[in-house]
């Protein structure tokens, strides 16, 4: 995924840019700050896993090949699993997040959505943070329960310079959960000089 970022890039003549990402996509915009330090002039990542142990335990096993074509053969299966997620995921919109989330799923193929949680679980940025060398942004919600929001930790003590937010009334979706407030800071980091 990095190096579709870099590719993107390039094909638009894009030269310096920040960088924000959620979730998985946090984890790509780190990696990508990482091999490409002269591109990337800020990261913001937003319940994105620093090591992938940090994961819930129902996506870890999503993961797994025998797993995800049970739940891909089975749709009443996973569409439970769609929406205790859902729940899971953002306390103040898990029906919403489960619609979203069936409309996306009707559209991936068994093999790219295990192929992204398996990497995803095997994810360990934390022996390479250090190359992080932009401003660095992290916003975790405080009741994450698909990402660990410990993972906070994990970026202020990969990136020092890091400034990490804990919001105490969002889940994995603080997008969804605390929009103000996540537009705000987002603003306030990419505008600070």
């Amino acid at each position: 995924y990095v190096e579709m970022v870099n590719q993107f890039l390039d094909r638009l003549g894009i030269v310096k840019a920040p960088l924000i990402g959620h979730s998985m996509g946090g984890t790509v915009s780190l990696s990508t700050a990482m091999r490409y330090p002269e591109k990337i002039v800020k990261v913001a990542v937003i319940g994105s896993p620093i090591h992938g142990s940090s994961l819930n335990i129902l996506l870890k096993l999503s993961g797994i090949p025998a797993i995800a074509a049970l739940l891909f053969r089975m749709p009443p299966l996973l569409s439970f699993f769609t929406l205790i997620g859902g729940y899971l995921t953002t306390p103040r919109g898990g029906y919403q997040f489960y619609r979203q989330v069936r409309a996306e799923m009707s559209q991936v193929s068994m093999h790219s959505f295990f192929q992204s949680i398996g990497t995803l679980r095997r994810t360990d940025l934390r022996p390479h943070l250090s190359k992080v060398r932009p401003p660095t942004l992290g916003i975790y919600g405080k009741w994450d329960f698909i990402v660990h929001p410990n993972q906070a930790k994990e970026l202020q003590k990969g990136v020092p310079h890091a400034k990490t937010l804990i919001y105490p009334d969002a889940g994995h979706l603080p997008m969804m959960d605390t929009p103000d407030r996540l537009i705000r800071d987002i603003r306030e980091f990419l505008l600070a000089k």
